[in-house]
């Protein structure tokens, strides 16, 4: 199976996200084009676009983007509660059609400042109970007419979405990624994600994954492909090992300057934690995934960092490869300058 690279483009209101350069117009339309286009430009397939309530609006921000570019390929955050389900498969349907099958989707389930938007948390098992009945209906409004569901969270009558999704050449609708660590998001993602990202975990916990999920598709009887794997890490790459390692043990020095009190990202998901529970393991896991970030700080992407020179971060990218990951989200600050650096040095060598 093919590899496939994305980028991240941060898509906040705040400036200076994770090391960026403080600007005026960091989240402008010219702005995020720009990175858009450096993409396309330097071999990668797309971007994730990060969501949450109090930041621009995700699929307004892929529609912008997607209208100015040719190949961009956004990989659009979206939450359920924020979006019904028939109500999101018409947009993504739509500017599918428009985009000429550019469109992917990542399902998020974590906690959010959902009453803000009207929407109600409830436990964990009325969040995914409630994200598993929106990918198969979601699914079923891509792939089928006059749809009838009756599920506990969600309900429609003979519903027929327009235009209609078209099926591709390995892609039947936009490919539907979802993330989690808990019991209950992985039930999820075995028996209905197209796609299960991890955060930069060692290759073991990988491994253990990979091979529990595989397990529960088949015990939960799984009825579409199989689940594929991707990675959603930083990649700290610069010309040399030495450099690497120098700068990045710099810019972690100045998160400890600046960090105080426990890290804000200790309280959220399963998976975060997992991530920072990593650093009482060791400062570097593997061969070069560092994981002091997450001591002052770091949190999803960015607790963990893979570092060192384009070959170095090649040869771990592709060890996870060997562990059955086909899907990579990379990104490291400044993020255009890392767009055409990581693109003309790393992405040549994962080709090989």
């Amino acid at each position: 199976m093919s590899l496939e690279f994305l980028w991240y483009i941060p898509n906040q209101v705040t400036a200076g996200h994770r090391g960026e350069p403080v600007s005026t117009d960091h989240n402008s339309l010219q702005t995020l084009t720009t990175q858009a286009a450096a993409l396309e430009q330097h071999g990668w397939t797309g971007a994730l676009l990060g969501t949450g309530w109090g930041r621009p609006d995700t699929f307004t921000v892929a529609t912008a983007l997607a209208a100015r570019t040719s190949t961009f390929q956004p990989l659009i955050a979206i939450r359920p509660g924020y979006w019904k389900p028939a109500n999101f498969a018409s947009a993504a349907a739509t500017l599918d059609h428009l985009t000429g099958g550019r469109v992917r989707v990542n399902i998020v389930s974590g906690k959010d400042d959902l009453a803000a938007y009207g929407d109600s948390e409830g436990d964990q098992a009325d969040r995914y109970g409630r994200t598993r009945e929106f990918l198969q209906l979601v699914r079923k409004l891509w792939t089928q007419q006059r749809v009838t569901y009756r599920g506990e969270h969600f309900q429609v009558s003979e519903s027929t979405v327009e235009p209609r999704v078209v099926a591709r050449p390995g892609r039947p609708h936009p490919t539907l990624y979802f993330g989690g660590a808990s019991q209950a998001a992985e039930r999820v993602a075995a028996a209905e994600a197209d796609v299960q990202l991890f955060w930069g975990e060692p290759l073991d916990g990988v491994r253990e994954r990979i091979q529990r999920l595989r397990a529960l598709s088949d015990e939960l009887g799984r009825e579409h492909a199989p689940l594929e794997f991707g990675l959603r890490i930083t990649t700290f790459v610069r010309d040399t090992t030495e450099a690497a390692w120098a700068e990045a043990e710099a810019k972690v020095a100045e998160m400890a300057r600046q960090h105080t009190g426990a890290n804000p990202h200790r309280s959220t998901a399963v998976g975060q934690q997992r991530l920072l529970d990593l650093a009482a393991r060791g400062e570097v896991l593997d061969d070069n995934l560092y994981t002091t970030p997450g001591r002052y700080g770091g949190g999803g992407a960015a607790t963990t960092w893979l570092v060192g020179s384009p070959a170095d971060v090649a040869t771990s990218l592709r060890r996870y490869r060997d562990l059955g990951i086909t899907h990579f989200v990379l990104s490291d600050t400044p993020y255009l300058r890392e767009i055409q650096r990581q693109g003309e040095q790393l992405l040549p060598l994962l080709a090989e």
